[in-house]
C-alpha cells in the first residue's frame, strides 16, 4: 500500500452531527491527494463513535476508553499517521475541496516552513481572526485584569490579537489557528508530539512556539478556506474555566519558567476574587452564597497547587 500524501487527523467529542458534516466534506475535499482519515473518539457519550464506524468506514477509528483532552488525543492520531504530511482538523469544521491540495501545495514550494493553516470563515461566510502573536509576560498582566477593564484598547493585548489585522492575504504568522493545520511528519519528527500535561488549552501555542524556537516559519494560506463552527462542542463553564487556568499556568511556567508561574498565579487570585464578588450580586448572603464561593475558591486551589 502506496503512503498517503496526507493523513487527516480529527478528534472528536460529543459532536455527532458536525463530524459527519466534516468527513462528508473530506469525501468530497481531498483535492486529488491520497488521503489517510483517522478519527479519535475521546469517550464521546453521544454515539460518534458508532456513527463513524457504520457511515464512514474509509476512516480508522479509534475510541478511547476515557477522555484524554485535546493534546493526549491528537497525539493518539498523530502517532497512527502514516502520510507524509498530517492536517489536525477540527471536527466542528468543513473544508472546501480544494483547501488541502492549496495547504499541501504551499508546503512543497516552502520546504521550510513547519505549518500552513487555512483562512477560518462562519457558517456566514465572515471571517474568523484566529491567528495571534505568542503571549509575553505582559500579556498576563494586561488580560481579563484591572489593567484591560481600565484600557481596553491597550497596545499589549491589541499586538496579542493581531487586531491591526483583518486576516486578509497570505502572510507568515506566530499562532496559526490549530483547528486546521498542516505539518510535515519530518516536523513532527523533530520537535515532538503536543505536550500532554497541557489537556486543553495552550497546546497548539506551545507546539508552535517549540516549532519558532527549532528555527521554523508558520503560515497563514489566505487562498484555502475552511468553514468552522465556533463552540462546536459542549462545555461547562466552571470545569474548563480551571482547565483553562491551569494549562496557561503550566505553559507560563513552561516558557517564562518563575515569572511566568508568579504572574500566572497572580492573575487567577483576582480573577477567583473577582468572581465570588460578582456572585454577590446575584445571591443573598447565606447557604447557596457560600456553596458558590466555596467551589470557586476550591477550584482556584486545586489549579494554584499545580
Amino acid at each position: 500500500m502506496s503512503t498517503p500524501d496526507v493523513s487527516v487527523v480529527i478528534l472528536s467529542w460529543n459532536t455527532q452531527q458536525l463530524l459527519r458534516e466534516c468527513l462528508t466534506a473530506l469525501r468530497l475535499g481531498h483535492g486529488g491527494l491520497a488521503l489517510e482519515t483517522i478519527v479519535i473518539d475521546n469517550a464521546s457519550g453521544d454515539g460518534s463513535a458508532d456513527m463513524v464506524a457504520a457511515e464512514f468506514p474509509e476512516a480508522r477509528l479509534q475510541r478511547n476508553a476515557i477522555n484524554r483532552g485535546y493534546a493526549g488525543g491528537v497525539n493518539d492520531g498523530v502517532v497512527l499517521a502514516t502520510g507524509k504530511y498530517v492536517l489536525l482538523l477540527g471536527s466542528d469544521t468543513r473544508v472546501a475541496p480544494d483547501a488541502i491540495r492549496k495547504l499541501h501545495e504551499f508546503l512543497l514550494a516552502h520546504p521550510a516552513v513547519a505549518a500552513v493553516a487555512p483562512r477560518l470563515i462562519n457558517p456566514d461566510g465572515s471571517i474568523q481572526r484566529a491567528c495571534m502573536r505568542f503571549p509575553t509576560l505582559r500579556t498576563v498582566l494586561w488580560w481579563d485584569t484591572p489593567l484591560q477593564h481600565f484600557f481596553p484598547d491597550g497596545k499589549e493585548l491589541a499586538s496579542y490579537q493581531m487586531k491591526e489585522w483583518d486576516h486578509r492575504g497570505t502572510r507568515k504568522v506566530d499562532q496559526p489557528p490549530g483547528t486546521c493545520l498542516l505539518v510535515p511528519r519530518t516536523v513532527i519528527d523533530r520537535i515532538g508530539l503536543m505536550d500532554e500535561g497541557l489537556w486543553l488549552f495552550f497546546n497548539d501555542v506551545d507546539w508552535a512556539l517549540r516549532m519558532t524556537k527549532a528555527g521554523h516559519e508558520l503560515w497563514y494560506l489566505d487562498e484555502a478556506e475552511v468553514v468552522h463552527h465556533l463552540g462546536g462542542s459542549t462545555r461547562h463553564y466552571m470545569d474548563f474555566a480551571a482547565e483553562w487556568h491551569r494549562n496557561r499556568i503550566r505553559f507560563y511556567r513552561k516558557h517564562y519558567h518563575l515569572l511566568g508561574s508568579f504572574f500566572t498565579k497572580c492573575a487567577l487570585v483576582y480573577v477567583a476574587l473577582r468572581q465570588c464578588i460578582r456572585v454577590k450580586k446575584h445571591l443573598p448572603f447565606g447557604a447557596e452564597y457560600k456553596a458558590n464561593v466555596k467551589q470557586i475558591l476550591g477550584l482556584a486551589w486545586g489549579v494554584l497547587r499545580v
